[in-house]
């Protein structure tokens, strides 16, 4: 198999996974003729028919209803709405029924539903279409919350969520939909979806990051590195469950620990990890942890989206400042 972006391996997963589960289904606005609003699902509706890739009327309350019926009779559907920002009409399906149905029912129901969404910035759309929302997922019992940064880890973390018995909410950084491209194997192996993934070994700094900011991330530890600072980079990936036993082995080496990411800062899933390893960790940082996050602003528009998106600077900066300004 090819080089190919994030968004082909999604892609690609869908098609695994329908050719080789006739209780896959898939619906949403747009995901048949068009094959969604950024193309995730071409080709899929050609293949697997009407029954099978169902284009939905512009309702998500609809969306997130429906696909809760379906998970609870016996099926696996994978809704997409076309962007974060719009999953609100849909929320009381989510929160409600999704989450709650195995708990509900004693496990006599489960929902194994996937709910995809494009998210962040970085495209110069408007604000719900550039909004990181992930935290408020997270504080839901009963969600999965899974973000890709790389075609191979969006293939197979797309796999084990439609794998799973639980309704998992399958956020996609579609800044990187077509940047970021690498070699995918289509073996049908999923990933596990509790543990994160170290992408570079360091010894002075532990990095902590998901979704888009893993590029930036990189970038600054490539350019810290150039300059004496070798830092450990952290995809998180799986949002919810945390998997802090990763994150405290790479602090028993750096002690000092940078988390970065899109969403706004208060409340943000950084402020989980600081907590975290406060608790479990605090015997083992030299320096106190450090976030650096969007702003606590609503996303702006196209002209001043610059100024929330982090650069790779801003990661350089804090990294300094947490190496040096604490020997």
């Amino acid at each position: 198999m090819a080089d190919m972006t994030l968004l082909e391996a999604v892609n690609l997963a869908l098609h695994h996974e329908m050719e080789h589960d006739p209780k896959v289904v898939v619906l949403g606005e747009d995901v048949g003729d068009n094959g969604g609003v950024f193309r995730a699902t071409v080709g899929l509706k050609a293949k697997f028919g009407l029954k099978r890739v169902i284009d939905s009327p512009l309702a998500e309350a609809l969306i997130g209803g429906v696909t809760v019926g379906m998970a609870s009779q016996g099926l696996r559907p994978v809704a997409e709405f076309q962007f974060q920002g719009f999953v609100f009409p849909a929320m009381e399906h989510l929160m409600c029924h999704a989450a709650r149905m195995r708990n509900r029912t004693r496990g006599r129901l489960i929902c194994p539903a996937v709910f995809r969404a494009p998210f962040g910035g970085g495209i110069h759309a408007p604000e719900h279409h550039s909004e990181s929302i992930e935290a408020l997922f997270a504080h839901i019992p009963g969600f999965k919350v899974v973000i890709p940064s790389s075609p191979q880890r969006a293939y197979g973390l797309l796999l084990a969520s439609i794998r799973c018995n639980d309704p998992v909410m399958f956020f996609e950084p579609k800044r990187i939909y077509r940047t970021v491209k690498s070699y995918v194997n289509d073996n049908g192996k999923a990933l596990p979806l509790d543990t994160c993934f170290t992408l570079r070994k360091g010894r002075d700094l532990t990095l902590v990051t998901w979704g888009a900011c893993v590029v930036e991330s990189l970038q600054a530890a490539s350019t810290l590195s150039s300059q004496g600072i070798e830092v450990e980079v952290i995809d998180l990936a799986s949002i919810k469950p945390i998997d802090m036993a990763t994150i405290i082995h790479s602090l028993e080496k750096t002690g000092r620990l940078l988390v970065v990411h899109e969403a706004s800062k208060t409340c943000g899933v950084g402020a989980e990890i600081l907590a975290r390893t406060a608790e479990h960790a605090m015997c083992l940082l030299k320096a106190p942890p450090k976030r650096v996050t969007g702003m606590d602003t609503i996303m702006p528009y196209y002209r001043n989206e610059d100024f929330f998106m982090i650069q790779e600077e801003d990661i350089v900066i804090a990294a300094r400042e947490l190496v040096e300004g604490w020997k």
